[in-house]
């Protein structure tokens, strides 16, 4: 009966180079390791190894054998390794990379109870709204909004997600709500984004989309200084959903115009498509995105 421990002791000696070396790194006599190289000839019925007192080669039929069998065998060690990592508790350094706004409103949330659930991880949390190279930086997963630029990284959608119009109760008790996309030219607006001149919001509303020009004291290339403008009476802004509910929710910030938003972008966690996706980074994904899915899909 074909015994595929028989393959591993051929290959082994292939790779060895000797029965004398193979036998020490499987650690078995020499005379089994002969034997069993011969029953796998005998199995297949043809030889595979020609043998002198002074050489080991393989016949060419040996050399078929081995290069196809070991690739099986390489499947198979694989199969078990991945095996053994999703039985195995994750541990380890986790380093995760997320836009600074949605990191300090949600994703901390979610950092917390993964600490929590798996005791032997640590991680590592990059909140940053410049776009890092996941692998030059070492990241092993990013949250990202928006639309995605052509990457070699792999992207999974958690839901679509928008930006409300959000002011303080201070700022909107001095200068009145806006009743429609046109008024906004009349209120200071907080900018995301290098300037205060020429900007431009595009909002999506009952009619359709509408383009409206606007201008404030205060613009910023990043979320958690534009909402700390917003929170500070310095305008509308246009707030990222998911904070800005939680803001609202606090009597911090009040919504206007209510029927308008930005147009809909994606939410999604990428991850370097060249690593093999480790059981620990399996398991933040899979906690983070069942969180961060049912705040998405149902805002």
């Amino acid at each position: 009966m074909f015994d595929l421990n028989d393959v591993v002791v051929f290959a082994r000696v292939v790779e060895a180079g000797s029965f004398t070396a193979a036998a020490r790194l499987l650690a078995m006599p020499k005379t089994t390791v002969s034997r069993r190289v011969a029953a796998l000839e005998s199995e297949v019925g043809v030889r595979l190894l020609q043998r002198t007192t002074r050489s080991l080669g393989m016949t060419d039929a040996g050399r078929l054998y081995y290069e196809q069998s070991s690739q099986a065998l390489r499947m198979i060690e694989e199969a078990n390794l991945r095996l053994a990592e999703a039985r195995a508790e994750p541990s380890g350094t986790i380093r995760i990379s997320a836009p600074v706004g949605f990191g300090a409103y949600f994703l901390n949330r979610a950092v917390i109870e993964f600490l929590e659930t798996y005791p032997k991880t640590k991680v590592e949390l990059r909140l940053t709204d410049d776009r890092l190279n996941l692998v030059e930086d070492g990241i092993d997963l990013a949250f990202r909004t928006g639309v995605l630029e052509d990457s070699t990284l792999i992207a999974r959608k958690l839901g679509a997600t928008h930006r409300l119009l959000c002011a303080s109760p201070n700022y909107l008790a001095r200068h009145g709500k806006p009743g429609t996309p046109s008024d906004l030219a009349q209120h200071d607006c907080v900018i995301a984004g290098p300037s205060v001149i020429g900007a431009h919001w595009v909002l999506d509303g009952p009619g359709g989309q509408e383009t409206v020009t606007v201008a404030g004291r205060f613009a910023a290339n990043e979320m958690q200084a534009v909402i700390a403008a917003a929170l500070a009476d310095y305008g509308i802004a246009q707030i990222p959903h998911s904070v800005a509910e939680a803001l609202i929710g606090e009597g911090r910030l009040c919504r206007v115009l209510k029927n308008y938003t930005t147009p809909a972008g994606g939410l999604y966690v990428l991850y370097p498509s060249s690593r093999h996706l480790s059981p620990l980074v399996k398991a933040f994904i899979d906690l983070a995105t069942e969180r961060i899915s049912k705040r998405v899909n149902t805002a």
